[in-house]
């Protein structure tokens, strides 16, 4: 037997749409429970197990060449992004590891990509329902383990055993912000199960229901108000979706309109709903920091000081966390962190990068008849507004989301689209 004719069942394997089906539901798990591997083999387990997904998701796009459509495969806005985060490598004041989370945010955006080009929208949405309701079942029962049955933290994975006390927890996430966050995407994505009929109906219910209880036991304001806006925005499609389609671009405007006065309305009475969320000491600890970041910023306003991800041990980090007196991965928001990190041109970018993906996923959210499509809309609008308050969506499962919401809606309604729909 050639060697050709030996290679061909493996080739036929990792070419199959079962292989595929297995390696984006691994990346989506992956991606979005990187605190739990790093807790438990390390950097270099996740770096490994990462190069290995790279290599699959490699050759299961060579093995499926021709059956991919590559034509416009990355939205223009990705691709300008990265690719000055890439540049600001340039003028970085820590060269070596910028390149380095450079890397590592291509990294996570190629596989986000391959879940998009190998999955349609429908099975997306499945195996984020199905990676969420285990990692949310596995945070809670160590939490009940933690609290209830051992009464002793879990340090290594930062379980602090306070479900006795309703919360805060963190599960397996290793703070309660992001389990929120995670919380809040999965509770969305049963939504849009439960409305698909893709899952039986006993267990849609029982999913939204354990990721209800995440979000209260979290006690993440953030996930609070990120899950309002997002059920606010539920509503507002369903109602547009009702429209005539000759009339639906006046209600369009008028609901951007109305969007604009909630908005302004919000930042003049943002101090008296930080009191009602009972936020106030997370918003002064986000205030101290922006405060002190925006000394810095004044230097490298327009550049940045290069990108590197979630924040590195030197300066001007170290500085900033000194003159705070805390500790801090990142700017706790990731409008600030882009803004600090490649300046206002990389803010600019990475507007238009959400903002372009957020609008044509609304439109096809509200001009087209399958449900299905409310899941890109309603993720890119829980994105947005919790990246006002967190940096989740510029690293790991954050941005592969992100990127994986993006190339869906791009593929779905190119721009030329989105401007004729909008019609």
């Amino acid at each position: 037997m050639s060697d050709t004719g030996s290679l061909k069942p493996l080739r036929e394997f990792v070419g199959s749409a079962r292989f595929a089906q297995a390696l984006s539901l691994t990346a989506i798990g992956v991606a979005l429970s990187t605190h739990l591997i790093r807790s438990l083999i390390g950097w270099p387990g996740l770096l490994a197990i990462l190069a290995g997904l790279l290599a699959l998701c490699a050759a299961s796009l060579v093995a499926r060449w021709r059956a991919v459509e590559w034509y416009g495969i990355l939205p223009l806005s990705i691709l300008v992004f990265v690719g000055w985060c890439a540049v600001s490598v340039l003028w970085s004041t820590t060269p070596g590891a910028s390149a380095a989370r450079v890397v590592y945010l291509i990294a996570f955006a190629i596989i986000g990509v391959y879940v998009a080009l190998m999955r349609d929208t429908i099975q997306i949405v499945r195996a984020y329902g199905d990676v969420a309701r285990v990692l949310l079942g596995v945070s809670l029962a160590l939490e009940i383990l933690s609290g209830i049955l051992l009464d002793l933290p879990i340090r290594f994975l930062g379980i602090q055993g306070d479900i006795t006390s309703l919360g805060p927890i963190q599960g397996i996430f290793g703070s309660r912000n992001l389990l929120g966050f995670i919380a809040v995407i999965a509770l969305l994505t049963f939504i849009v199960e439960w409305r698909t009929h893709i899952v039986p109906k006993g267990r849609a219910i029982a999913s939204i229901v354990l990721a209800l209880v995440c979000v209260v036991l979290s006690g993440s304001p953030t996930a609070w108000v990120t899950l309002a806006v997002a059920l606010v925005a539920l509503a507002a499609i369903y109602g547009l979706r009702r429209v005539e389609p000759a009339t639906r671009w006046r209600w369009q405007i008028a609901l951007l309109a109305t969007t604009v006065v909630v908005l302004v309305t919000v930042w003049l009475i943002r101090i008296r709903i930080i009191e009602l969320l009972d936020a106030r000491a997370e918003f002064d600890v986000r205030l101290d920091l922006w405060r002190e970041a925006s000394r810095y910023l004044a230097l490298n306003p327009l550049q940045g000081w290069g990108w590197v991800g979630s924040w590195p041990a030197s300066s001007p980090y170290l500085w900033i966390e000194a003159a705070t007196g805390r500790q801090h991965t990142s700017a706790l928001s990731a409008y600030v962190d882009v803004y600090f990190q490649v300046g206002v041109i990389g803010l600019l970018l990475f507007a238009a990068l959400i903002g372009t993906a957020l609008v044509r996923a609304w439109l096809l959210a509200t001009g087209r008849r399958s449900v299905v499509y409310l899941w890109p809309a309603l993720m890119l609008v829980a994105i947005a507004i919790t990246s006002f308050a967190e940096s989740f969506v510029l690293v790991e499962g954050g941005w592969m989301l992100l990127v994986v919401c993006a190339v869906k809606s791009a593929r779905d309604m190119s721009w030329r689209d989105a401007l004729a729909s909008a019609r």
